[in-house]
């Protein structure tokens, strides 16, 4: 991940808009870095649900995040319009990886790049496990290209 090299838009297929709220807002006057996760959380939900295209059973957890890159780019200001763009880029055995970006919906800038290795866990031993086929299958229609992992 490379904020230098920003991923064009015809990359993602799936946006969600953000609500900023007085309390997200540090003494600086921006959006506290760490809100920024919450942010992408809700991104990921919301992409989980229509990629899936019913609503997730979060009781029922079958993948975990493994890992997550974010590289902060600009700030984020209270009355900004911003929204958080996901999309799925790569699956191999066990898990599959997510970009998200974080930008000002009316003027295009780009706060935040998030890259996150999502793991495919069985809840009930406690550990990773091959990546269902369902999920291979829902994720590749939703992107609509080959997502496999090259190496």
């Amino acid at each position: 991940m490379n904020p230098n090299n920003l991923p064009t838009l015809d990359l993602f297929h799936h946006r969600t808009p953000l609500q900023l709220r007085f309390n997200d807002v540090d003494v600086l006057g921006h959006v506290n870095n760490t809100v920024y996760f919450s942010f992408y959380d809700t991104g990921k939900a919301i992409y989980f649900s229509d990629v899936r295209g019913k609503s997730v059973d979060w009781k029922h957890v079958d993948t975990v995040i493994a890992n997550v890159n974010c590289a902060y780019i600009a700030p984020i200001f209270f009355g900004e319009e911003v929204e958080v763009l996901t999309t799925c880029i790569s699956i191999s055995e066990k898990s599959f990886k997510l970009l998200q970006m974080i930008r000002e919906k009316n003027t295009g800038e780009v706060k935040s790049l998030c890259e996150t290795v999502m793991v495919s866990y069985n809840p009930d031993t406690m550990t990773s496990q091959p990546l269902p086929d369902e999920w291979r299958k829902m994720l590749t229609d939703y992107e609509q290209r080959d997502l496999s992992k090259k190496r």
